[in-house]
């Protein structure tokens, strides 16, 4: 398998397209923190949950107000992935922040808590004035039992902006949707010649959220790609597939030459409950696997391992996270207190 990681072209797309959808998995890659050597007779011992979520609780109180809107974003993500309740009004105040993403962040995670109390905020953002914002609070509207919307979604996917067609893709994947209308949007949009790549990666993505199991083949084929962006994506879109099959193919990137696809794999594995990544982010540890690169894909690995330790959350790797948690990097620590979360009944 070849090993190129970054088609100059790609990333620059990639960036493009998350000026307007950006999800935490993927706005964190350009940060993180500094590796160090562990040896089993030095590991870090065991943490006490009660510590850490109080911290990971304060860390993303303080995002959420953070001056830095990629700040805010990542925090609002951390909220909607882990059903931090509580603390959702606080994003709702949010959905008139003066940054796209923000808002349309804000707006998705009113969605997928369904809270109906913003209901009347949201649909005001129909007249915002960028189409991602609006199509976000189509969705939210939808999952808030509002009728017709997703009909309205169906027909913005044949939008000629790439961000709106991808963003549409990911927001019809998230509907939970089956109906046969929605299936041939996507799949009409994922054939398209005129879909970019990042589009036709996000609708095979959205098309396995909806369990569409003859998107396997398509999803195969990113798992074999000259370019480890492409094999990450693969991973990600087999995950949310779900299938026995899919959890195969995934366990076959454990052995990547590339860390970063190989960190992905073991995330994807612990999301479905198959904690085979762990050596694989232990060795992150043992190895130092992270010596001797430059500060980007150094920041690009950790966060990666970040990311696979919450969804694993075995003892052996819980007990990494407290130095996460105090990185000097805001990101890092946002992906940390999520990690945090999602291991808190495990801890």
């Amino acid at each position: 398998m070849k090993n190129k990681t970054k088609n100059p072209k790609r990333q620059k797309m990639y960036t493009t397209l998350l000026a307007a959808c950006s999800l935490i998995s993927y706005t964190m890659l350009c940060f993180g923190c500094q590796g160090t050597v562990y040896t089993r007779t030095d590991w870090p011992a065991p943490v006490s949950a009660d510590n850490l979520v109080t911290e990971a609780d304060r860390i993303i109180r303080d995002a959420l107000t953070d001056s830095d809107p990629v700040i805010r974003v990542n925090a609002i993500e951390v909220v909607a992935t882990t059903k931090r309740i509580r603390l959702i009004p606080k994003v709702r105040r949010l959905l008139k922040d003066d940054f796209i993403p923000v808002r349309f962040a804000a707006v998705l995670a009113v969605g997928d808590l369904e809270y109906s109390l913003a209901g009347r905020a949201v649909t005001a953002l129909l007249q915002d004035q960028n189409e991602n914002v609006r199509i976000a609070a189509l969705y939210t509207l939808g999952k808030l039992g509002s009728e017709g919307t997703f009909e309205q979604l169906r027909k913005a996917i044949a939008s000629s902006d790439q961000t709106v067609r991808a963003n549409t893709a990911l927001l019809l994947g998230k509907s939970g949707d089956k109906s046969t209308l929605t299936t041939q949007a996507l799949w009409w949009t994922l054939r398209r010649q005129d879909s970019s790549d990042k589009v036709r990666f996000q609708t095979a993505e959205a098309i396995a959220m909806l369990g569409d199991q003859r998107i396997y083949p398509k999803l195969w084929t990113m798992l074999i790609s000259a370019y480890a962006d492409d094999r990450v994506m693969g991973i990600k879109a087999m995950g949310a597939l779900g299938t026995l099959q899919a959890g195969d193919a995934i366990a076959t990137m454990l052995d990547d030459d590339i860390v970063e696809v190989r960190l992905a794999a073991a995330e994807q594995l612990g999301m479905l409950k198959n904690p085979a990544g762990e050596p694989v982010v232990l060795e992150v540890f043992s190895k130092n696997l992270t010596a001797g690169l430059d500060k980007p894909a150094r920041d690009y690995i950790n966060v990666r391992t970040v990311l696979a330790i919450g969804q694993i959350g075995t003892p052996s790797l819980t007990r990494f996270l407290p130095r996460f948690l105090k990185d000097e990097s805001k990101i890092v620590r946002i992906a940390a207190a999520m990690a945090v979360f999602q291991c808190s009944t495990k801890i």
